[in-house]
């Protein structure tokens, strides 16, 4: 990559930082603005949203680039999030401590304030923490009157119902689109484990639609955005538009018996507003689409939570197929292992399709040439078979087979690659091979159907076989099957089993690694949440207060060095120094938070310049200042919903403005992180030179950018 604007004489790998966070400027806030990466070998591109797939795909060559590579690599391994924060830091620190260095302010300093600045703002902003249960608390509290107002204006007809897409997506099997009793289902069953409202699915062309209600359940009805209405009696009736009427009876008698699904109601009792929906919704940072499935998904375990003990939001039990060639409505979660087989294996699959199966999983690779790690075969040892007629590759292939033949084996998962040659021998003799499964999805197997992992088939053995997995075709919410071409997505599932798989669809095939990208960096959103059991509010406050906070450090009155400050720093004058530098520096740590929440305001075009945005910013901050408690202010202008201009974005149909929050520690760490690796390659780029090319420096041009001992 060409590094635009470098100073070849002076702290190349600040610039360098600089030049590669520049380009990531319009991934911060919720509207982010997309790049087009282009594989020059191939010609096909792909629609990035985040900084870890821009640092993939960069050439980065330098010491310093493989520095950023690392530490964003670091963030996105632990937290799957706050990678756009950490690269944009980055960038603006590298140019603020460029700016410190102009003015000739010495790099122990700028280590020392900065680093201590940095702490005390983490510590200032721990005030605008919320606990998940008030977040809960205080959401719920503000949605109660527009759920209310919903329900009332559903009973008027079909056309006063806002967005259909309020309705949340869940993919199920029924028989009938009828009234279930819900105590009818064994909460013991995989497929009944839903015992809320639940609505089937509002397809853009007009589907029909049925309500699920508990027995005895005699609540406001509810009216489709096709024009389907629901009674609260237990007589079911059903209007269509005029548009679709013909189309509707067409699908409603052949989804009959086939594999649907649903929408989740919105809870219309306050207390318990859709469990953590509501903190879902507040955490999707404007990503509607992720945020409705991730909250079916957490409807899902909730209700497995209560008989099973798991946790509310399992990752582990979370999975995602990506299916190119579906619209994006019909994305969905669906119960069990949802993958993508070859279409020479369909026929296997309509076979097996109602029967309990013989279940094996191998834990790596089922291949001739596999060994596990440590095991690995002599390169020049060569075995000389017995049977001259058959080759070694034939050999193997029978033993394997025969294996599987003698325990009655029907499906293999397999978490590495195949033989394809087995695979088209499994296949002649109806066994199912799928590979490339997930560690997560094989213990989930496991657990369910007492199969126990082998890492070779020649370890196979009678207890290692579990029983009682299913397989067949996975069908759209129109209830078809999907033919894609060249793979074919099948459902894999087994009674008790807490796995999910979410279905990501779309049209553009360039767009799919971007909407699976979303989607996990907004369950980890919500699962770290969860973890700290506490939030930041958001919306730019924990920002803002971070600069009142150095704005109040820098009019303190500046201190002599004493005692104290001297021991800390070993050196009286590196005290003398960091105090002598410290509003300079300050002000340059509060550049980097400031830019940040600029180029927010104008991605988000609450501003329409950064001149504006700074006019605001700078309003906001004499204002918190005036009030006396910077803290106080914050949060009561965020509870207003006037924080910075806020808005509902995204979500701007909606009668209230939605409230943001941000995780903490994922937040705090990547400010951690950025500045650390800012004052790594300042102290790296200030280094000393000594040795034999001494000479040669002092003698050159550039020797007045050395310092010599």
């Amino acid at each position: 990559m060409a590094f635009r604007d470098v100073n070849a004489r002076r702290h190349i790998g600040l610039q360098q930082l600089s030049s590669l966070a520049l380009a990531g400027r319009t991934f911060l806030g919720p509207l982010k603005l997309c790049k087009f990466i282009v594989d020059e070998s191939t010609n096909q591109s792909t629609l990035i949203c985040s900084a870890i797939r821009l640092i993939e795909s960069l050439d980065l060559t330098s010491a310093a680039g493989q520095l950023l590579n690392e530490t964003i690599q670091a963030q996105n391994k632990e937290f799957k999030t706050g990678m756009s924060t950490l690269l944009f830091l980055v960038g603006a620190w590298s140019n603020a401590v460029v700016e410190c260095l102009q003015q000739n302010v010495p790099v122990s300093a700028i280590v020392s304030v900065m680093s201590e600045g940095l702490n005390s703002c983490c510590e200032r902003v721990q005030c605008l923490q919320i606990s998940i249960h008030d977040v809960n608390k205080e959401l719920c509290s503000s949605s109660v009157r527009p759920n209310t107002s919903k329900s009332k204006t559903c009973q008027t007809g079909c056309d006063s119902l806002p967005n259909s897409q309020l309705f949340l997506y869940f993919q199920k099997d029924i028989s009938v689109p009828e009234i279930i009793p819900m105590n009818s289902c064994s909460h013991q069953d995989y497929d009944c484990n839903f015992n809320k409202r639940l609505v089937l699915p509002l397809t853009g062309f007009g589907s029909v639609a049925s309500l699920v209600r508990p027995a005895g359940d005699r609540s406001t009805s509810v009216t489709s955005g096709s024009g389907v209405t629901t009674s609260s009696c237990n007589k079911q009736k059903l209007t269509h538009s005029r548009y679709f009427s013909t189309l509707g009876k067409s699908l409603f008698s052949s989804q009959q018996g086939n594999f649907q699904g649903y929408f989740l109601e919105p809870s219309t009792d306050s207390c318990e507003c859709s469990g953590l929906g509501q903190l879902a919704m507040a955490l999707s940072h404007g990503n509607e689409t992720s945020m409705k499935l991730l909250q079916s998904i957490v409807t899902y375990q909730q209700e497995t939570a209560e008989h099973n003990g798991s946790s509310q939001l399992n990752v582990a039990e979370i999975v995602t197929c990506c299916l190119v060639g579906l619209p994006e409505s019909y994305s969905c979660a669906s119960p069990g292992f949802v993958t993508l087989v070859s279409p020479e294996q369909v026929t296997v699959i309509k076979y097996f399709e109602g029967k309990l199966l013989r279940i094996l999983l191998i834990d790596g690779d089922l291949t001739e040439q596999y060994r596990h790690l440590g095991f690995n075969r002599p390169c020049n040892v060569r075995t000389i078979v017995e049977h001259p007629s058959l080759q070694e590759g034939d050999l193997w292939l029978s033993i394997m087979l025969d294996n599987l033949i003698k325990f009655g084996v029907n499906l293999v998962l397999v978490k590495g690659n195949v033989c394809e040659n087995l695979r088209e021998r499994c296949m002649a003799n109806s066994i199912l091979l799928v590979s490339s499964v997930t560690w997560n999805v094989l213990c989930a197997f496991g657990e369910v159907t007492g199969t126990r992992p082998v890492t070779y088939l020649t370890q196979l053995n009678a207890s290692c076989v579990g029983s009682g997995a299913q397989v067949e075709l996975w069908k759209a919410c129109d209830g078809r099957a999907m033919d894609l071409g060249e793979l074919i997505p099948i459902r894999i599932k087994a009674r008790g089993i807490r796995l999910l798989t979410a279905v990501l669809t779309t049209t553009v095939a360039s767009k799919m690694q971007l909407i699976e990208d979303q989607f996990w960096t907004f369950v980890y959103r919500l699962h770290h949440a969860l973890n700290d059991k506490k939030v930041f509010i958001g919306g730019g406050a924990v920002e803002l207060l971070c600069l009142s906070h150095i704005q109040m450090l820098i009019e303190q009155p500046l201190q002599p060095a004493n005692q104290n400050a001297a021991n800390k720093f070993h050196n009286p004058w590196l005290a003398a120094s960091a105090t002598e530098y410290k509003s300079v520096v300050l002000q340059a740590l509060a550049s980097g938070w400031k830019q940040y929440l600029l180029v927010v305001m104008c991605n988000t075009a609450k501003a329409a310049s950064e001149l504006e945005a700074c006019t605001s910013v700078d309003h906001y901050l004499r204002k918190a200042a005036d009030c006396g408690s910077p803290s106080a202010y914050i949060l009561k202008e965020f509870r207003r919903g006037h924080l910075l201009g806020d808005s509902a974005g995204p979500f701007a149909d909606h009668k209230e403005v939605l409230k943001v929050y941000d995780n903490v520690t994922a937040k705090t760490e990547a400010w951690r992180r950025a500045l650390d690796l800012v004052l790594l390659v300042l102290q790296t780029d200030a280094e000393i030179v000594t040795g034999p090319r001494k000479n040669h420096l002092l003698n050159s041009l550039v020797s007045s950018e050395f310092m010599f001992l």
